[in-house]
């Protein structure tokens, strides 16, 4: 779990610095090509949202 959570920090915060050193670090978690796929497209789905509601000041229900 921490590989995965310092991995989606560094893609979040500064994705031009991931090189693959950072996916061998989830590799050798024993996490397969698909597996960091998938990390990598939760994490920059959540970003690529999350700019969105930000940039147009979107805010939630009070339900929510």
């Amino acid at each position: 779990m921490a590989a995965l959570v310092t991995y989606a920090i560094k893609l979040t915060a500064t994705p031009e610095v991931v090189t693959e050193i950072d996916l061998d670090a989830l590799r050798a978690v024993e996490l397969d090509d698909r597996g960091i796929v998938d990390a990598n497209q939760i994490t920059s789905y959540f970003n690529y949202v999350n700019r969105i509601v930000d940039g147009l000041g979107v805010e939630l229900e009070e339900s929510w």
